[in-house]
């Protein structure tokens, strides 16, 4: 009996095996880094950003607030309020969610300064996973802009929010429905164009 050559086109031998995982596992990184290249110039080119994401959060009830004070902010001597349903119940109120650590918070700040202002909403903060006394140091750098301030050490109360990265500021009507999400930090484009007339919108509603 004579023994026929194995068929090379069928032969898989363990070293031509390992070779082609190789030649995976090392394109593997090429290949996520194209991807990741497609989808960002997909968003380039169709001019869309992080803040244009659609919060399902919008249209719904807003979550409950109870949250504790950051003990040792005051205001003419007295201590601001904890952040709680009761401080924005009936109210059109603006809750912005902030950190000293976020720097992105640091330079929409002044246009929160502008917008406490406004007497048609009430301003109010959560201050995300950040140190007592770095948050007051940062509220007395830059001023206080919100009428209550409630801590969220371990960012519990932001997920229930839909948080997921700041600043993120939600614009809730006085009967506590979420109509307008901001995710990152205003500009004042965006507060021209989209937060105000919204403002306008529902602070009609309250003087009606």
């Amino acid at each position: 009996m004579s023994n026929s050559p194995a068929d090379p086109d069928h032969e898989t031998t363990p070293k031509s095996k390992n070779s082609r995982l190789g030649l995976f596992f090392a394109y593997l990184p090429l290949l996520v880094f194209a991807a990741l290249a497609a989808v960002f110039f997909y968003q380039l080119e169709s001019g869309k950003n992080a803040s244009d994401i659609p919060s399902v959060l919008i249209g719904t009830k807003a979550p409950s607030l109870e949250l504790a004070p950051l003990a040792g902010l005051t205001e003419n001597g007295s201590q601001v309020p904890a952040l709680t349903d009761a401080m924005v119940s009936g109210k059109l109120s603006l809750v912005n969610v902030f950190a000293s650590w976020c720097v992105p918070c640091r330079q929409e700040h002044p246009l929160l300064m502008d917008l406490a202002s406004d007497q048609r909403i009430t301003l109010v903060g959560i201050n995300y996973k950040d140190k007592n006394e770095n948050a007051l140091r940062f509220l007395g750098e830059l001023g206080n802009p919100y009428a209550a301030v409630g801590v969220d050490p371990k960012g519990q109360s932001s997920i229930d929010w839909g948080v997921y990265g700041i600043p993120e500021t939600y614009l809730v009507d006085c009967d506590g429905t979420i109509v307008f999400k901001q995710i990152g930090p205003f500009t004042p484009e965006i507060i021209e164009t989209k937060l105000m007339p919204l403002i306008v919108k529902h602070a009609s509603f309250v003087s009606n």
